[in-house]
Formats: structure tokens, sequence, C-alpha cells
């Protein structure tokens, strides 16, 4: 996958078109991803003897991975990435600028 959790995203398509969050989590096998804010979904939850409070939760669902790219502060925009070894070590930077992501 081109991106990874704690990564600064921007949607692309979709109702959420233009959003920016942070990946929560990451799923590379299923090719989606979880992004702070995006794709709300309601969720009905019945009281049990952990959670006491029944009650109406909003959290964020899963969207495909292919429908995000990485935003690049500098740019101000979502970017493409290229792989540039720096000091030995692989890093991803922006097409654009070439700042390291």
């Amino acid at each position: 996958m081109h991106v990874k959790k704690g990564d600064k995203v921007v949607v692309i398509t979709g109702s959420d078109r233009g959003k920016i969050g942070k990946i929560l989590t990451s799923m590379p096998k299923q090719n989606r991803v979880i992004v702070e804010g995006v794709n709300m979904v309601t969720k009905h939850q019945k009281a049990t003897r952990d959670i006491q409070q029944a009650g109406i939760l909003h959290q964020e669902g899963a969207i495909t991975a292919s429908n995000v790219m990485l935003y690049c502060d500098k740019c101000k925009s979502g970017v493409r990435t290229e792989i540039k070894i720096e000091n030995g070590k692989k890093v991803r930077a922006c097409k654009k600028c070439g700042s390291v992501l």
C-alpha cells in the first residue's frame, strides 16, 4: 500500500472528497484504510455487562486505499510519491516539490 498508519492524507473521491485527515488504521490485506473524520457511520450499541450505557455511536468507516492520496504540507494538496535514498535509508518524497513526507 502507498499509505500507512499515521500518514496525513486527502480523500480524492466519494462523498467526503477534499477532506484531510490522519490514517487511524491500515488494513493492507483488504486494501482499506480508516481516516479520521471521514466516512462517518452510525452504530447502534446495545447495553452489555461491559458497556452499561446503550446508545447511538458515530464512528469512522473504512474506505478503499485508492481513494486517498498523501498530503504534502508544502504543496497544500494531495501528491504522488517517489522513493529517495537519504543517509542510506529509503524515504517517501513529494513528486512536485521533492520534500520528504
